[in-house]
Order: structure tokens, then C-alpha cells, then sequence
């Protein structure tokens, strides 16, 4: 990622990266059974990419009020709403260690305050993911008992990260 890169050019790194990391992950996890969730609906594109693709496993999305584009909005059986400090760890509870694909795009604009809080949502999320399952972020996370992954073919470094239980 160059400093010098336009903001169009990091927004299409970004888009091209998470486009490649969730195919991936997608491919990696196909006969995985447990549900997916999507952390951050924002739009809804990469929920309604991973819908499109993702056969057999349900989708879950947390988010604190949806907003997305009606042909990206989930059922509301599959939206988990409210604050994810509150959900998550009550997904635990509810889920335990069964999310075969876990995708979040959590932050905004500000570098700093995104990787305060991958610090502080890392162990919120570990616990959620099954063995061998893939997490797939716009963000670096912090996991203790995650491994970052090489990133496919297509994505470029830094613009999006995956890890594996």
C-alpha cells in the first residue's frame, strides 16, 4: 500500500482484496458445516457475494441497525442487532465454536481507532470460529489462537487479512 495511492485506488485494492480473501475462504470452507456470519452489514455487498456463493450454510449478520440496499438485506431471522460487544459474546452462548466462515469490514476511515478496535473485538470473535474454520477481515485482527493465512492470488497485502483456527 503506497502513500501515495489515490483514495480510488485504495477503495478498489480493498474491494478487489476482499473479492479474492472471501472467494478463498468460500472455496476453503465448502464442506464445512456450520453457518457463516457477517460482522458489519454496512451496504450489504459482500453479504449478498456470500449468499450468491455460499450454498448449504446459513448466514447470519450482526449489525447495529440495517441500512443495506433491499436485494442485500437478510431475513430478519438471520440478523443478530445490536452493539457487537453485546452480541457476540451472546452468540458464543447461542453458537459456541460452530462458524465455519466469519467476514468482517467493522472499520471506517480513521487507521488508528480500526486497530483499537480489531484489538478489542479479536477476542470476541475467536471463540466463534470451528476448527478449521477461516476469518476473513478488512483489518488486522489480534488472535491468540489464530493463524494469518497467505493471502490468494488477486488480493493485495495490507487491504485484507485472513486467519485460520
Amino acid at each position: 500500500m503506497s502513500e501515495n495511492q489515490s483514495r480510488l485506488d485504495l477503495f478498489i485494492d480493498r474491494m478487489v482484496s476482499q473479492r479474492a480473501c472471501l472467494d478463498f475462504a468460500i472455496e476453503q470452507t465448502r464442506a464445512m458445516p456450520g453457518p457463516v456470519f457477517e460482522l458489519g452489514l454496512g451496504n450489504g455487498r459482500t453479504y449478498h457475494h456470500m449468499v450468491q456463493y455460499i450454498q448449504g450454510r446459513p448466514v447470519y449478520v450482526f449489525e447495529r441497525a440495517v441500512a443495506s440496499h433491499p436485494d442485500s438485506t437478510p431475513p430478519e431471522d438471520r440478523v443478530i442487532l445490536g452493539d457487537v460487544r453485546e452480541t457476540l459474546p451472546a452468540s458464543v452462548e447461542r453458537f459456541g465454536a460452530t462458524a465455519s466462515l466469519i467476514h468482517a469490514d467493522l472499520g471506517g476511515h480513521n487507521r488508528e481507532k480500526n486497530d483499537a478496535f480489531a484489538k478489542f473485538v479479536s477476542p470476541l470473535i475467536e471463540p466463534l470460529l470451528a476448527e478449521g474454520g477461516l476469518m476473513v477481515s478488512s483489518d488486522r485482527m489480534y488472535f491468540e489462537s489464530l493463524t494469518e493465512m497467505p493471502l490468494p492470488a488477486g488480493a493485495v497485502s495490507g487491504r485484507c487479512f485472513i486467519y485460520r483456527r
